[in-house]
């Protein structure tokens, strides 16, 4: 029966051992390359930044994240239409909402503002999340870049950013974990800690030459470059 057990318990472990191996040789497998064909053929020069689908409870997701969109754009090599100009414009022909924006026809945003992509965005994420010990604030975001000349997808991508990125080993035990936990409420409390979040998921999401992100715009230096 001893022997029994043992063999067992050998069994268990090597397959608890090759299951941890399978993780980690997954976790280590690199990302599908992107396919960049009709992206690289279309030649985007210019971006309609669309107001962001917010589907998650914060009112404030779709401002804080559009307002942050332009700047990677247009260092990525790309010229970006005024998002506000592109704000009032949906507004003054009735399109309120982000969802009414991104139901537009391709073609009419084209005829409207003359932009050979759009971008669209949807905010999966926004805001904080409390724990007895700690907090995360949180930004999630998903894009799709699309030729307005004929409705053709030409890239998909998401991107995070999270607080917790930025939390080191905690010092003072217990008593200094609750400290920070309280601190941190009182701060969320105050302030829109997701807006910077907001910024860094957008830095990530646009600025070009990542893997499988973005390419870089006619007037980037490494216009033409991966």
């Amino acid at each position: 029966m001893n022997a029994l057990i043992q063999r067992l318990r050998r069994c268990a472990s090597l397959a608890a051992g090759a299951a941890a191996l399978a993780v980690l040789q997954g976790c280590a497998t690199p990302p599908k390359p992107y396919d960049y064909t009709a992206y690289k053929e279309a030649k985007p020069a210019s971006i309609l930044v669309l107001p962001p689908i917010n589907g998650t409870p914060e009112v404030q997701a779709t401002p804080s994240v559009m307002a942050q969109m332009t700047q990677p754009l247009a260092e990525s090599g790309y010229y970006v239409l005024p998002v506000s100009l592109v704000d009032e414009t949906l507004k003054g022909n009735g399109m309120h909402t982000p969802d009414d924006a991104q139901q537009i026809p391709v073609a009419k945003l084209r005829e409207i503002f003359g932009a050979d992509a759009g971008l669209y965005v949807k905010v999966m994420r926004y805001g904080s999340v409390y724990k007895v010990l700690n907090s995360e604030t949180a930004v999630t975001l998903e894009a799709r870049l699309v030729d307005l000349r004929n409705g053709q997808l030409l890239w998909e991508g998401s991107a995070s950013a999270s607080s917790a990125e930025q939390n080191g080993s905690s010092q003072g035990g217990l008593i200094g974990l609750l400290v920070k936990a309280v601190v941190d409420q009182i701060i969320s409390a105050s302030t829109d800690r997701s807006h910077p979040m907001a910024g860094l998921a957008s830095q990530r999401l646009l600025v070009a030459g990542r893997p499988n992100g973005l390419l870089f715009g006619p007037r980037s230096p490494n216009y033409g470059k991966p």
